[in-house]
C-alpha cells in the first residue's frame, strides 16, 4: 500500500534535530519514497491527515526482557540480588512456551501503543517470542539467553539453530544476536565458545555488563580485573557489541567501550529502580560512545514507556554533573531513535527519516495541553511529551495502529491470556 502522510510537523533526525513545518512523507513499497514535495507520478492508496501531529522516527528499545511483563509489580522494592535470585529465577523456572509467548504479546501491546517501533530481547523460549514479533508486525533483534549451567554444547548448538531459523525473517524484521547472560554467569570457557559461535554465523553479541557494583567488586576480587576489560581481553568486542547497563565505569572502561566501538544500551528506570545507580553517560558520549536507551524487563521498571526513559536520560544527568546543559533534548531524544538502530546494528534501514529508509514511523498527536505554547518540539519530547500521545505507528510502511487503535493485535484477547497465565504461575 502507497502511503501518504499529509501536512505534518516532520522531525527527521537525519541530520542532529531537523524539523520540518506543514510537510509530507510519500511512502511507497515499506519505504520512504520523499519527504516535502510529493513526486507527481506518485499514487497513494491511504492518506493520513498529519495536522497537528508530529512525525518522527519510531524509538527503538534497545534492552529489554518482554515477557518478564508477566511479573510485573511481582517483586518491587528489594535489593537486586535478591530481587532476581530469590523471587525472579524462582518464577522464571516455571515458565512454560505459552507463557513467554503470551508475555511477549502483551509487552508488544504496549512498545506499540507508546511508540516503539523495534526492540532488542533477551530472554527464554525465543522462537515463540519471535512468533508473537511475526504476527503483531513490531521489529526486533532477539537473543536466546544464555548461561554456563547445563549442556554448553546444547546451546550453542540451539543459538545457531536459532539464527537459521529467524534471522532476516518476517520481511526481514527479525534479527538474531547471540545472547550470553553475563561475565558473571558465562565463564571465560563458555565465552569464548560463544565468541567462536558468533563469529562463524556473522551474529553480533547482547550482552549484559557492569550493571551493579557488586558484579564488580566480585569481578576484580576473582580476576583482578573489571567485567569491561575481562570480555575485551576475551576477544568479545571484535564482534558488534550491544552492551547493556554500563553503570559503573573506570575512565579506562570507557575508552575500551570507545576504542572497541562497543554500543551501551543506558537503561535509567531499572537502574534507578534496582539501586544500581546510574551510568556516566556524558562521558561516554563525549568519547565517541554510541549510547542508547532501554526499558529492561517489565519487572524492573515496572514498564516499556520510551518516552519516561527520554526523560530520565535528560534529567538525572544534569543533577548528577550539576550541570543543565547535560545531555540536552535532542541528545537524549537521539538516544531513542537513531543510536537504538546503530546499537542493533539496523542504523542502515531505520532510525532517521530519510528517502529510501524503511518506513518506520510514529506520529504525535500535538493537540494536547502540555505541547502549548510550542516553542520547541525537540525539547517537548523530553520534558512534556507522554507515551499516551503516540497515535500513530507505521513499521515497514504498514500501519499497526491508528487513531489510537491497534491493526494487528486483539488486545482483550492478550491480556486475559496474561491474566490466565500468571495466575498459573503463581499458583
Amino acid at each position: 500500500m502507497n502511503i501518504l502522510i499529509k501536512n505534518a510537523s516532520v522531525l527527521t533526525m537525519s541530520s542532529e534535530a531537523e524539523l520540518m513545518d506543514n510537510t509530507n512523507i510519500a511512502i511507497e513499497n515499506g519505504r520512504i519514497k520523499s519527504i516535502g514535495q510529493v513526486p507527481e507520478e506518485f499514487k497513494a492508496d491511504k492518506i493520513i491527515d498529519g495536522t497537528n501531529k508530529l512525525a518522527m522516527p519510531g524509538l527503538v528499545n534497545s534492552h529489554t526482557h518482554i515477557a518478564m511483563s508477566l511479573f510485573r509489580n511481582y517483586a518491587d522494592d528489594l535489593p537486586f540480588w535478591p530481587w532476581l535470585t530469590e523471587r525472579i529465577m524462582p518464577l522464571e523456572e516455571k515458565l512454560i512456551p505459552e507463557h513467554v509467548y503470551w508475555g511477549s504479546m502483551l509487552s508488544i501491546v504496549e512498545m506499540i501503543k507508546s511508540g516503539v517501533t523495534s526492540f532488542a530481547d533477551m530472554y527464554f523460549f525465543m522462537d515463540d517470542v519471535a512468533k508473537a514479533v511475526e504476527e503483531a508486525g513490531i521489529r526486533a533483534s532477539l537473543s536466546i539467553g544464555m548461561s554456563e549451567s547445563g549442556d554448553q554444547e546444547a546451546k550453542i548448538r540451539n543459538a545457531k539453530e536459532y539464527f537459521d531459523n529467524w534471522h532476516g525473517k518476517a520481511d526481514g524484521r527479525i534479527t538474531v544476536m547471540a545472547g550470553p547472560h553475563a561475565p558473571y554467569s558465562c565463564g571465560p570457557s563458555f565465552l569464548s565458545k560463544v565468541i567462536d559461535m558468533a563469529t562463524e554465523k556473522g551474529m553480533g553479541i547482547h550482552i549484559h555488563l557492569s550493571e551493579s557494583k557488586r558484579e564488580i567488586e566480585d569481578s576484580y576480587n576473582l580476576r583482578g580485573k573489571s567485567p569491561i576489560k575481562h570480555v575485551k581481553d576475551l576477544g568479545l568486542f571484535e564482534l558488534h557489541t550491544l552492551a547493556a547497563h554500563c553503570v559503573h565505569l573506570s575512565d579506562e572502561d570507557i575508552d575500551i567501550l570507545a576504542e572497541k566501538k562497543v554500543n551501551v544500551a543506558n537503561n535509567p528506570g531499572s537502574n534507578l529502580k534496582l539501586g544500581n545507580g546510574f551510568a556516566r553517560v556524558e562521558d561516554m558520549l563525549k568519547k565517541g560512545v554510541n549510547v542508547a536507551l532501554g526499558t529492561d524487563g517489565s519487572a524492573s521498571n515496572n514498564n516499556l514507556n520510551m518516552f519516561e526513559e527520554i526523560n530520565l536520560a535528560a534529567l538525572v544527568n544534569k543533577a548528577l554533573k550539576g550541570d543543565t546543559t547535560s545531555i540536552p533534548a535532542a541528545t537524549a531524544v537521539r538516544m531513542a531513535t537513531l543510536n537504538g538502530a546503530k546499537a542493533l546494528g539496523i542504523d542502515k534501514e531505520v532510525g532517521t527519516l530519510e528517502a529510501g529508509k524503511k518506513a518506520d514511523i510514529i506520529m504525535i498527536d500535538l493537540n494536547k495541553p502540555h505541547f502549548y505554547p510550542r516553542y520547541n518540539l525537540v525539547a517537548s519530547l523530553a520534558y512534556s511529551a507522554q507515551a499516551s500521545d503516540v497515535e500513530t505507528v507505521l513499521v515497514d510502511g504498514k500501519v499497526l495502529m491508528e487513531n489510537y487503535e491497534l491493526k494487528t493485535i486483539d488486545i482483550e484477547k492478550v491480556m486475559f491470556n496474561v491474566e490466565r497465565c500468571a495466575k498459573s504461575l503463581i499458583k
